[in-house]
């Protein structure tokens, strides 16, 4: 086993680890009543309401799929549509074990079936997640908008405690992490020159090109579409999964965008959102008025609806991926 996968090995059995023990303690934290009430939400789960769901989240990747689409025409890759999507769904797959490689696992996909250089793909990526952050910053906004008092809570409860003492704003960490940007780019620049016309700076100046082609793209107006489809398809995920149960279904829109916005914090923490995201989610519905319980319960459907969505996707894309492009290639080569 080399260093690589021992870290690998690690980062999964850290990551999962944390999850868990979310989970154990906060059960072990929840009044019985609150027990109760989880246990009672899941007895009353209206199944048939989680077929839409599957329909969104899969039409959400789709779009997610098109949208790359465009951004590899900017950089000479035109890959087939079915493989483009396949290589997001495996992508989804990977991220659910390792956060994050599924980026890398993606493009690798996508350029042994399309006969390409990942390099540039893996650029294009580092453009996609810039505008997924703003994505995550205007839902954000609209949050503030439409429920200030639940956002302004969320933020003290989790950040606020960093930034300020109750009366003042706290100066140390705001400038420690000035500081910390302000080197990071200044070493980013001096690496740059030092690997200039080197393997690794032809690679980095591959990612810098596919950065640049968000800046270069000619279907801008359908990259904005398609990001638009693909965070109303998170919301109606949300949305349509309050009728699953009947403590929720008379929720709104602003509260699905409220768990969006801080959710997407708990899909990063651990591998997948286990533990964290189901944990989130019951934070911002007791600020709603719900239960926690209930709010956990509801937390646990989503994660479990996302990921089976994935697992069951994923799956199915590693199966059929080699099948259609053997068929592709013998029809090809006929």
């Amino acid at each position: 086993m080399t260093k690589k996968h021992v870290y690998t090995f690690l980062q999964i059995v850290i990551f999962m680890g944390l999850g868990l023990g979310l989970i154990y303690w906060r059960y072990t934290e929840m009044s019985q009543e609150s027990k109760d009430a989880m246990t009672e939400a899941f007895k009353n789960i209206n199944w048939w309401m989680l077929l839409p769901i599957f329909i969104v989240g899969f039409l959400s990747h789709y779009f997610r799929a098109l949208r790359w689409k465009i951004l590899l025409k900017t950089v000479a890759i035109e890959p087939s549509t079915a493989n483009t999507t396949f290589a997001v769904l495996i992508g989804y797959l990977v991220n659910t074990v390792v956060p994050r490689l599924g980026e890398v696992a993606k493009c690798t996909v996508l350029a042994k079936y399309e006969k390409t250089s990942p390099d540039k793909a893996i650029g294009t990526i580092i453009g996609e997640r810039a505008f997924d952050m703003i994505s995550l910053l205007i839902v954000m906004l609209l949050v503030f908008l439409f429920e200030r008092h639940i956002a302004f809570t969320l933020f003290n409860d989790y950040f606020g405690k960093y930034f300020h003492d109750g009366t003042t704003i706290i100066w140390k960490p705001v400038l420690i992490a000035v500081a910390v940007l302000i080197l990071c780019i200044a070493g980013f620049i001096f690496l740059l020159k030092k690997l200039k016309n080197t393997k690794v700076g032809n690679i980095i100046k591959s990612l810098g090109d596919g950065i640049a082609s968000v800046w270069r793209m000619k279907a801008r107006g359908a990259f904005l579409l398609y990001t638009f489809l693909i965070w109303l398809m998170y919301t109606l995920m949300v949305y349509i999964g309050y009728f699953s149960l009947e403590a929720t279904a008379g929720l709104g829109m602003s509260s699905a965008l409220a768990i969006i916005a801080f959710g997407s914090i708990g899909m990063i923490v651990t591998p997948g959102g286990i533990g964290t995201y189901p944990l989130i989610v019951a934070g911002v519905l007791l600020l709603f008025g719900l239960n926690e319980g209930v709010g956990m319960a509801f937390g646990w459907i989503c994660w479990g609806v996302q990921t089976g969505l994935v697992l069951i996707l994923g799956l199915a894309s590693l199966i059929l991926l080699p099948l259609l492009n053997g068929k592709r290639n013998t029809q090809q080569a006929g």
